[in-house]
């Protein structure tokens, strides 16, 4: 008996110093070298968010989540195609990325610092700000979040929003009720049945769950914005080499915006430029995309093949889309033009 315990003592010590080893080599290798090892990149998306991401009849997903995937398989491999999505619960979000089932995740996720300091994750930057609010039917006859004393609202568990709604409902003593969901869209058709007086959410999340109703202008997304919410991307934390690649491939989106650059004019302007900025930043001129471990025409590939920074806004969220969000006026505009964002120098 004593021997058999040594020898299963043995066996379990040997396998537990495999998987440590095992896990010690995927923590110490940068996922740029596992991505293109592997030949495609593994975006973690959520289940379905009009303008961010959704699938079609075809399995063909779509998004600004999803544009800024295939951006950064477009830097990698100079191909957009060659991004994948798995589309996980959000509680399964953090972990996804931590045990190397995905490579990032791009799914609506507001940067905070908690989820920027205990899950594992590095967030990186900022690609569309925005901020949480309440949806009522017409019906109901409010006109201010403040109205909702005692109201049932339903709200996605585990979330921001359901901390900020906390917060919200204490500091104004409204008691309201949560009837809390893990997934969005059994979230949206409990409100949509009548079964909660309210919905919360981000208010672009309003405008896509509003989208979908039978008739959205039974609907009003009430004026309070109660929190600020900076919906971002994020990798594992501690892989610098595969962060730079991600967050510079945003920047390039932004940068072409700045300088005049889309995906229908790319080519004109890099056969005929002079400006030694524009130069640099396709690729035609220095070295900067060997920092990045990248061929010299990534940034050229985002832009060529995904589009720049309002490319992809109008594509998934502009005025022509379901969510007819207009950018104009916005924290989502170019810091030229009175908004937050801003490119990094290309230099």
């Amino acid at each position: 008996m004593k021997k058999m315990t040594r020898a299963v003592l043995i066996s379990f010590l040997t396998l537990f110093g495999i998987l440590t080893l095992q896990f010690q080599a995927f923590a110490e290798q940068s996922t740029l070298d596992i991505v293109k090892k592997r030949g495609y990149l593994n975006c973690i998306i959520g289940n379905s968010f009009v303008g961010f991401y959704t699938v079609d009849e075809k399995g063909e997903w779509s998004g600004m989540d999803i544009d800024i995937c295939r951006a950064v398989a477009a830097a990698v491999f100079g191909d957009k195609t060659k991004a994948k999505f798995k589309s996980v619960q959000w509680a399964q979000s953090f972990t996804s990325i931590k045990s190397g089932a995905g490579d990032m995740l791009s799914k609506g996720m507001t940067w905070t610092l908690s989820r920027d300091t205990a899950q594992g994750l590095d967030f990186l930057d900022t690609y569309f700000y925005d901020g949480q609010g309440f949806m009522v039917r017409k019906d109901l006859g409010v006109t201010s979040a403040l109205q909702l004393k005692g109201a049932t609202v339903c709200v996605l568990t585990g979330t921001s929003s359901e901390l900020n709604m906390t917060d919200f409902n204490r500091t104004h003593k409204l008691g309201m009720k949560p009837v809390v969901f893990d997934d969005s869209a059994v979230r949206n058709a409990a409100f949509f049945n009548n079964n909660c007086d309210a919905i919360t959410n981000d208010r672009s999340g309003l405008a896509a769950a509003r989208s979908s109703a039978a008739n959205p202008s039974d609907y009003v997304v009430l004026p309070e914005t109660i929190s600020k919410e900076a919906l971002s991307f994020a990798v594992r934390q501690n892989d610098s080499a595969w962060a730079n690649v991600v967050k510079w491939t945003f920047a390039a989106m932004v940068e072409a915006e700045e300088l005049g650059i889309n995906s229908r004019n790319i080519d004109k302007i890099k056969s005929t430029t002079k400006n030694p900025i524009v130069k640099r930043f396709l690729g035609t001129e220095g070295d900067l995309h060997k920092g990045l471990g990248l061929k010299s025409d990534w940034a050229y590939q985002v832009v060529k093949q995904v589009g720049n920074y309002a490319e992809i806004y109008d594509r998934n969220l502009g005025p022509d889309t379901a969510l007819a969000l207009d950018r104009k006026g916005t924290l989502n505009e170019l810091w030229t033009k009175g908004g937050l964002l801003y490119s990094k120098s290309f230099r």
